[in-house]
This record gives structure tokens, sequence and C-alpha cells, in this order.
């Protein structure tokens, strides 16, 4: 079962929500510090990780869904501003974006929606399905990395003149079609690169939670992928 829009407390007033969709595949600590600091800097009421079932943009996960859902509830387990959101994997079909910020918005009428990404993702959002109804259901935030430059031109560049968020509290006061780009910590850490060395005999420890770590070792799930 999804989780339900139960987690946002009344004292959050109207306070947005992030949206974090990954296969994580596993979830690592690069992107834990990206959701908290997300959260913490844009006063989100709370970080809402979403597994993609079947990523059009991307391989399929090397790892089932049931498992992928484990790790990220062991990883989030001792956050109280990270919500686990399974709504892609109960959903048949590609996990196109557009699709899910639209479920959140029936569960969450008058809450501003802001989905994270990743500045890689960044540029290419005008090639997603329906790129352009994002913004009518969410803010987009995007993690800017030292070194990564901002788009000038194109049509991610267009968006940035044209949609960019005066402050940060603006965010809070409308409930989509703003992007904003926020610095983050630079961790160079990589599912796939992840997954490539454990599968060489590699420990993954301090590389993702230790709850996580103990899922991975117990099952082996990557021990046998033949990437």
């Amino acid at each position: 079962m999804r989780a339900a829009p139960r987690d946002v407390r009344a004292s959050d007033g109207m306070r947005p929500i992030g949206v974090f969709g990954g296969t994580f595949d596993p979830i690592h600590y690069g992107h834990l510090r990206s959701a908290f600091e997300l959260g913490q800097r844009l006063a989100l009421a709370q970080v809402r990780f979403v597994p993609n079932a079947d990523p059009p943009h991307r391989e399929r996960p090397a790892t089932g869904a049931a498992l992928r859902l484990e790790m990220v509830r062991a990883a989030i387990a001792t956050e109280p501003s990270f919500v686990v959101d399974d709504r892609e994997l109960a959903r048949a079909g590609p996990s196109y974006t557009v699709d899910t910020l639209a479920s959140l918005r029936e569960d969450f009428p008058d809450r501003p929606l802001c989905l994270l990404l990743g500045m890689d993702a960044f540029l290419g959002l005008p090639t997603w399905s329906r790129w352009r109804q994002v913004l009518e259901l969410a803010h987009v935030i995007v993690a800017h990395r030292p070194g990564a430059r901002e788009p000038v031109d194109g049509e991610t560049g267009a968006l940035l003149k044209e949609r960019r968020a005066a402050s940060v509290g603006e965010l809070a006061t409308t409930l989509a079609g703003l992007v904003h780009v926020e610095p983050v910590t630079q961790l160079e850490i990589s599912s796939s690169e992840l997954r490539r060395s454990i599968r060489r005999g590699g420990d993954p420890r301090f590389l993702v939670p230790d709850a996580v770590r103990e899922i991975i070792m117990e099952t082996r799930c990557y021990a046998e992928t033949s990437e």
C-alpha cells in the first residue's frame, strides 16, 4: 500500500512537499544527503521517496521492486521528514513523473509540490513525456553540484529565465510552476558503480546506510547481476 497523505502534519501549514524519484538501486548517501539538504534549506514539510517501477528513460532496475522498496524504507527509517511512497510500484506501465505528480496533486490539492532533480535530469526534462505539464503540477528544484553549469540556452535555459523563483519563500506561496536551483554537497556516489563494485566482491560500507548494507549482503542481490 502506498503512503497516504496523513504523513503531513497540520502544524506544517503550507510548507511544500518534496518529491524525490529514482530507481534507488541501491539507495545511497548521495541520495540521502541531497534530499536532507534540500528539505532543510527549502523548509519542506517532508521529502517523499518514490521508487520507480519502469523508468522510461533508462534501463530497467537490476533489482526487483520489493527489495528496492525495502532498502528505501531501511535507509530513511531514522529521519522523520522522509517518507516512502510506493505509488509507482503499484501502478502498471511506465513510471512517468507527470502521472505521479498528478496522483500526488489529488492527494494534496492545496499543498505546493517540489520535484527534486539533479542537474542532468533537469537538462533532459524536455525529453520527458508531457514535460510542460510537470510545471503545472509542481515546482522543479534542481540540485546544483560544484562544477555543473546552469543552462543558458535551449528549452531549459529559457525555462530558467522565465520561471526562476525570486526566493525560496515563493515556493510556499504558489502550488507549482517555478524553477529553483539550490547548491548541495557533492558526494560522488553512483548506484551503477556500487552494483559493479559489489559484484566484484566490494563492500558498500560507508557508501550506504548500515541497514541497507545488511540487506545487500544478506540477499546478495547484486552478486550475480549480468550488467
